[in-house]
């Protein structure tokens, strides 16, 4: 299985981000990011899984990913997780 994740990253100002990516470990990628061993993520003081999607095929997740990056995906994951970018 290969998975794309968005992760909620919050910063010292408390400005929140997300970042989306994809991954054939999902467990292991979350791991590394927490850690701070992933560069576009360690200067982020809170990262958390907030939002994941399995597919079948790399290239369909992939794919997903490059959609989720857009205005449309990001506003698609706004009104997803609504309640979950509230708390």
């Amino acid at each position: 299985m290969y998975y794309t994740y968005v992760l909620l990253c919050i910063g010292a100002k408390l400005s929140a981000e997300f970042y989306i990516g994809y991954t054939h470990d999902l467990r292991k990628r979350v791991v590394a990011h927490t850690s701070k061993n992933v560069r576009s993520t360690k200067t982020f003081d809170s990262i958390k899984l907030v939002y994941y999607e399995a597919c079948l095929s790399e290239k369909d997740a992939r794919k997903r990913e490059l959609q989720l990056k857009t205005g449309f995906g990001r506003g698609y994951l706004k009104r997803r997780l609504e309640d979950t970018l509230r708390d």
